[in-house]
């Protein structure tokens, strides 16, 4: 219905090629920070590349939610800039074509980018932050399998330091050393004859079952030594502690609001997590925003370029970010309801946005 005519085809072509470039610009650069990691993880810790692509698999839902509505507007802008400078916009217009006639491709390339962005933020990113736990649990068992190693003093999380004597390639493991100092206060060496790996998904944990051993600490006085012998223990890696952790689950929706009436809708961290509640339709509703907006401003800086329109997009984008953290403000002094504090700024520009367009209609 959206594309029948040629015209509609070739101004949807025009909004593919910007909108991948910029995607892909956009997501490199979010996972700059995380291929650092993932790097470690391939070289230094030797775990599989395998391992390592499930991690940027599951770490992708959550990029792509933050940069399909950046791409999105950085698309139309670069589009509709490219055909105003060129004078194809002019001569569709001399042709009696409205400007709402011509945004009918970018109308329906804004609900795909929409659609998308929806999908990825109420069901991509439960999904992937869910597995990505069990698959962050699998990496951190396989750093500790690595750092049982014969011969070799291995560091499978930060603080903790886990060696086992060398010996013959089809002799039995006898003997491990382990140094705990995960705990500043009270460092540990621990000494056993027997080691089994264990994981306990449920708690997110990682133990080393340690058998017929003796646990040397030195208690806060400085003249004391303790030593404990045992028969079995477990010790202990949680998730938290391996920096590969995933993302923190938040209470339900029910949980938010009674701890509100509990305090009378005073309290700035569940007011904040109740505005985030809303941002889920919030955000992804700001990406028709922006592409429709992209059309005007596209038209106004059409001498900007394709990296101008990266630049100008970048910028519209940075405006609607300071006006949430201005409403997030605004929301945990009690002053704005959460609900009008994730909505005001898709308000404000989708009011821009059809002020925009009436503006350059009449030109």
């Amino acid at each position: 219905m959206f594309l029948r005519t040629l015209l509609d085809r070739y101004i949807f072509t025009e909004l593919l090629s910007p909108f991948s470039l910029s995607l892909g610009a956009l997501c490199f650069v979010m996972l700059t920070r995380e291929l650092l990691r993932l790097v470690e993880l391939l070289v230094s810790k030797g775990v599989g590349i395998v391992a390592v692509l499930q991690v940027f698999a599951h770490l992708m839902p959550s990029f792509l939610v933050l940069t399909l509505p950046i791409a999105g507007i950085i698309a139309s802008i670069t589009a509709f800039g490219r055909l105003s400078f060129d004078k194809e916009l002019v001569a569709m217009q001399a042709a009696g074509l409205s400007l709402m006639r011509l945004a009918r491709p970018v109308i329906l390339f804004a609900l795909l980018v929409f659609g998308l962005t929806l999908w990825l933020a109420q069901w991509g990113q439960p999904w992937s932050s869910t597995n990505l736990k069990k698959v962050a649990l699998n990496l951190l068992r396989d750093q500790l399998v690595l750092a049982l190693e014969r011969g070799t003093f291995n560091e499978p999380i930060p603080n903790m330091m886990i060696y086992v004597p060398d010996g013959a390639p089809k002799q039995a493991t006898t003997g491990i050393f382990v140094s705990d100092e995960r705990n500043p206060d009270n460092p540990r060496i621990i000494v056993a004859q027997q080691y089994e790996v264990l994981i306990d998904t449920a708690n997110n944990q990682v133990a080393l079952r340690l058998q017929e051993g003796v646990i040397h600490s030195r208690p806060n006085q400085a003249d004391q030594y303790e030593q404990v012998a045992f028969t079995s223990y477990d010790l202990k890696l949680s998730l938290n502690q391996s920096g590969y952790s995933a993302t923190e689950e938040r209470p339900s929706y029910e949980a938010i609001v009674a701890q509100l009436s509990q305090s009378q809708w005073r309290d700035p961290t569940a007011l904040r997590r109740l505005m985030e509640y809303y941002k889920d339709l919030a955000f992804p509703t700001a990406s028709l925003v922006f592409c429709l907006l992209g059309v005007p401003v596209g038209i106004v800086s059409k001498r900007s370029g394709s990296m101008g329109g990266f630049a100008v997009g970048v910028v519209v984008v940075v405006v609607y970010y300071m006006l949430n953290v201005a409403c997030e403000f605004l929301v945990t002094t009690a002053v704005l309801q959460p609900f009008a504090g994730a909505w005001l700024p898709n308000g404000i520009f989708a009011l821009t946005t059809v002020v925009w367009f009436y503006i350059m209609s009449r030109r």
